[in-house]
Formats: structure tokens, C-alpha cells, sequence
């Protein structure tokens, strides 16, 4: 009966989790998806791009939303079990108050092995992956980078400018700067020019114009009445290095041991002028999933009354109360990071600390209300 008693109460709060994680994750992705989809535009990529970066973005979102969902949801689980009388029947059956909350710190603990890989490891890479795939793809959507009197340089090597742009994305009286690999440059004029494709290649194609072209000391001069422009394979500058989130954690683990001087070898993308930072990565990876079983502990605090007790409406809304206070300080205590090593250490102990002490304070209160 136990079993039984102890498995519908895991399933109920898994079901309700997942239901809370995925639903708020997926209505913050919307969200991002429309503010990325304005990104994209102006950056010129298409639609499949936008698509497969947005989608790897998820996970970064999930591993920001779990702990929130986490407490929430058995928060709620708890509650409900409360208000249809269902812990009175499992404290009549024999279930020991100390034994539901060994079982749900266990439970809290795989959770947070899971949270620490999905922010160790599957988040860096779907970062990295997302990263790599703006790095290769091609700006395709040229045309909707144009604006009438502005000079543009999203794309790498080179700058374009057009007097004015009608409906049909027609350029009048344009000016292009192209940087060559050999220091050299080319400058094209053209009264016109008009957005083709063939071969399915985008060209653009100028109109009464002309092209100065500079290669070391030789420079030369033509006019032209039509010339295509090529537009394939342009890259956007905006697609920068490999960013700090991006990186692997042991990678970040190396880079820090070396800026600590316990490793002579260099290691690649390290960023040694900024410890803070991966500091503050590392953090965020490893130290702050802890805080998920605290949260788990700081709920269980629920069972202790019930809601005939008059104290029952004031308890609960105390445990809510700190339990989102938990969560603003795993977050806030990013900001108190900083390259001192001993205070970052002092920092990353606070959820070992608050774990322990929440448990000790839970046996202490369930002592109190046997002697009651």
C-alpha cells in the first residue's frame, strides 16, 4: 500500500511538473521566437535558419524555468493532496511524515543531477550549435537589409547605400564597398539596380554605373550599362567568436585553473581578462542547481499542518514566500561573483548551508508537533 501511496504522489507532481515546465517554456519561446524572428529579418537569413536557432534555444530556456517550475509545482501538489484530504489518508495508512520528505529529497536530488547536465552540458552545446549555424548559413534575404538613405554593413566586407527603395525593392542611385582578401578594395555607382535570381543564386543587378577597383598600387576604371552583382555566400559580421556560454564546461574548468597558474598550458577561447565571468558561468552551472532540493525541503514544510490548523492559510503563504525568495537569491547571487577565489567558495556553499539548515529545522518542527 505503501508503494502504491508513495507512487501516485511522485506521478501526480511529475505529471503537473513537466505540464508547468513545458507550458511556461513554451509561451517564454514564443515570446523570444517573435523578438528573434525581427533579428533575422534585418540580419537577412531565412526562414529554415530562423527556425532551427530559435528551436535550439529551448533548452536554455527549460534550465531557466525548472526551479520555478519545480517549486511551484509541488507546492501545488501538496496543496491539492491537503485540500481533498489525501495526506489524513496517508498518515492513517501508516506513511511517516520523515519518510515523504527522505523520498522527495531523493527525488530532488536526480532532478538536480539532471538540471546540472542539461546547464553543463546539453545548453552549451545547443548554444554552440545554434552559433554554428548563423556562422554557416548565408545572408539570403539581402533585399530586406537595404534602407533608403542608410549606410549598412551587416554583411562582412562590405557596405551598401541607396538614395531610395520602391515596393518592388528597387534601388535608386546606389553606392557598394567591397573589401577584397588582398587589403584591396571595390567601389561600384549605378543609377539602378534590381534583385534577381538565377541559377538559383541572388544577384543583384546594376544599371549605369561604374567600378573603381584598388589592388595594391594598380587601380582600375570601367563603365558599365549592366552588371551582376553576386550576393551568394555573404556572411554577416554580427555572427561573433565563441561567446562564454557557448563553451564546454571543462573547457571553462581548464581556462580557469590556468588563469590560477595550476596549468601552464594555454587554453583556446580563454577568456584570462575576465575571470568574473567564468566565475559566474561555472556558477551557474554547478553551484546553483543545489539550490533545488532546498526548494523541495522548504515545501515539504506543508505536511507539517493541516488545514484545520488556524495557522495553516499563514504557513503556506510563508512557504511560498521564501521559496520564491530562494530562487531570487540563486539568481541574484551571481552578481556578489568575483575573482577572489575564497569569496566565490564562501558564495558557493550558501545552498549546502540552507539545505542543511531547512532539514535540521524540518525534524526539529515534526519533533515538536509529535510531542503536540
Amino acid at each position: 500500500m505503501k508503494k502504491i501511496i508513495f507512487r501516485k504522489l511522485l506521478l501526480d507532481f511529475l505529471t503537473f511538473f513537466f505540464l508547468a515546465l513545458l507550458g511556461i517554456s513554451a509561451i517564454i519561446w514564443v515570446f523570444q521566437a517573435v523578438n528573434f524572428l525581427d533579428i533575422m529579418i534585418e540580419d537577412g537569413r531565412n526562414y529554415n535558419v530562423y527556425f532551427n536557432y530559435t528551436l535550439l534555444n529551448f533548452p536554455k530556456i527549460i534550465s531557466r524555468i525548472l526551479p520555478f517550475a519545480l517549486f511551484f509545482s509541488f507546492t501545488y501538489t501538496l496543496i491539492k493532496y491537503e485540500a481533498n484530504n489525501e495526506l489524513i489518508i496517508f498518515w492513517n495508512h501508516g506513511i511517516d511524515k520523515i519518510s515523504i520528505i527522505n523520498f522527495f529529497f531523493w527525488i530532488s536530488i536526480i532532478i538536480m543531477l539532471i538540471q546540472t547536465i542539461l546547464l553543463s552540458v546539453v545548453v552549451p552545446m545547443s548554444q554552440e550549435l545554434a552559433r554554428s549555424k548563423l556562422r554557416s548559413s548565408n545572408v539570403d534575404y539581402f533585399e530586406g537589409l537595404i534602407k533608403p538613405k542608410k549606410f549598412n554593413d551587416t554583411v562582412k566586407g562590405l557596405t551598401i547605400y541607396a538614395e531610395d527603395k520602391n515596393s518592388n525593392d528597387e534601388l535608386k542611385n546606389i553606392y557598394i564597398k567591397k573589401n577584397n582578401s588582398n587589403s584591396g578594395f571595390q567601389i561600384t555607382f549605378a543609377q539602378k539596380g534590381v534583385f534577381e535570381v538565377k541559377g538559383n543564386k541572388k544577384i543583384l543587378v546594376l544599371y549605369d554605373g561604374q567600378t573603381l577597383t584598388q589592388n595594391g598600387n594598380n587601380i582600375t576604371n570601367f563603365d558599365f550599362s549592366k552588371s551582376d552583382f553576386g550576393l551568394s555566400k555573404m556572411e554577416s559580421h554580427l555572427v561573433t567568436v565563441k561567446k562564454i556560454q557557448e563553451q564546454s564546461t571543462l573547457n571553462l574548468i581548464n581556462c580557469l585553473q590556468f588563469i590560477l597558474e595550476f596549468k601552464k598550458f594555454k587554453i583556446i577561447n580563454c577568456y584570462k581578462d575576465d575571470p568574473r565571468s567564468i566565475y559566474k558561468e561555472l556558477f551557474k552551472r554547478l553551484i546553483n542547481p543545489l539550490y533545488l532540493p532546498v526548494l523541495i525541503l522548504i515545501s515539504l514544510f506543508l505536511i507539517l499542518t493541516s488545514k484545520e490548523n488556524l495557522r495553516y492559510n499563514k504557513n503556506k503563504y510563508a512557504i511560498i514566500f521564501i521559496g520564491f525568495g530562494i530562487i531570487i537569491l540563486s539568481e541574484s547571487s551571481l552578481g556578489y561573483l568575483s575573482s577572489n577565489l575564497i569569496r566565490n567558495i564562501s558564495i558557493s556553499i550558501i545552498p549546502l548551508f540552507l539545505a542543511i539548515i531547512t532539514y535540521l529545522v524540518f525534524i526539529y518542527k515534526l519533533k515538536l508537533s509529535r510531542k503536540n
